[in-house]
């Protein structure tokens, strides 16, 4: 259902290991060809012939979307060449071809990030900061939310874990300051907390969302083994999210709407804008605002000044 992690990494330096999401003992890590195999395979058993512009000569297909050869045509690349990519064999891709598959796929740009991540990792390698090193926010940044007095917000750095957050985004989502530091982790909050759960009116899609960016985010790090014992910790924990993950599906977090029932300020609804840190491209900063004038730019005036 997922990728299994693989064995004989040791545990990255320069982090102070939660007691409640270690590496596992051998320090395994997830497996990065299996995790190319399974999320080309995946991509491209939700395409059809006819949404590609390919004849279907109908008869029984043993599984479902395109054949590999299908795929291979599309993309202007051997039979043979393909198969050992999907297979994750494949050695020294181009940019050039890698971005033929991941148009003949239909790839969206998140997609296509996490293919090259997967199928190029030392390209991306160079110029990326240890996965294991310790989480942390510049004071700077930390002045910069707790200036936004009537702006909820919170960064989330690796493997969706919650390193900061201002007052009002504690009043709003809960009281991050008041948990351990294991929690403090997004897809723990959603598939571990059912109080936190709560919260989003559409618990399903809020869920389906998070484990796209945990995906987006494994493909960034796959030799973090903190990343592989949170994934295997949440695989055991919730068959929600077992599905989801094996769905390889990857998205950004980017912008949208979020519809909240909060505790004390009822149902709100807050549109959210993610903006990624240029000097750390791990870590990102989310804002909550509301239509002005609405109930809900009400609603959280009332619980910036505390007066509920």
């Amino acid at each position: 259902m997922y990728a299994v992690p693989t064995t004989g990494r040791t545990t990255l330096p320069g982090r102070t290991t939660p007691p409640d999401r270690s590496p596992l003992p051998d320090g395994s890590t997830l497996d990065r060809r299996t995790e190319l195999s399974e999320f080309l395979r995946t991509r491209r058993a939700r395409l059809r012939p006819q949404d590609v512009g390919l004849p279907d000569h109908g008869g029984r297909r043993r599984v479902p979307g395109l054949r590999r050869e299908e795929l291979a045509q599309l993309a202007g690349v051997s039979v043979a060449y393909y198969v050992r990519l999907e297979q994750g064999r494949g050695r020294n891709v181009s940019t050039a071809v890698l971005d033929a598959v991941a148009t003949a796929l239909r790839l969206t740009p998140a997609e296509r990030d996490h293919l090259s991540h997967l199928a190029r990792p030392a390209s991306h390698r160079l110029r990326r900061p240890s996965a294991g090193r310790a989480q942390r926010i510049r004071p700077a940044l930390q002045q910069l939310l707790d200036a936004m007095e009537n702006v909820p917000g919170y960064v989330i750095g690796q493997r969706l874990d919650i390193i900061g957050w201002n007052r009002l985004a504690c009043a709003l989502l809960g009281d991050f300051s008041a948990l351990p530091p294991e929690r403090r982790n997004l897809a723990r909050r959603i598939f571990l907390d059912p109080v936190a759960r709560e919260l989003y009116e559409n618990g399903p899609a809020k869920a389906a969302d998070v484990v796209g960016y945990l995906r987006r985010d494994a493909g960034r790090n796959p030799d973090d083994p903190h990343m592989a014992s949170l994934i295997t910790e949440l695989s055991v924990r919730s068959a929600e999210f077992r599905r989801l993950w094996a769905a390889h599906d990857v998205q950004d977090k980017g912008f949208g709407r979020e519809v909240l029932h909060h505790p004390v300020a009822g149902r709100l609804t807050l549109s959210y804008e993610t903006l990624t840190l240029p000097a750390d491209p791990d870590q990102q900063l989310i804002t909550y605002h509301a239509e002005p004038g609405s109930p809900s730019a009400e609603a959280l005036r009332r619980l910036a000044s505390g007066r509920w």
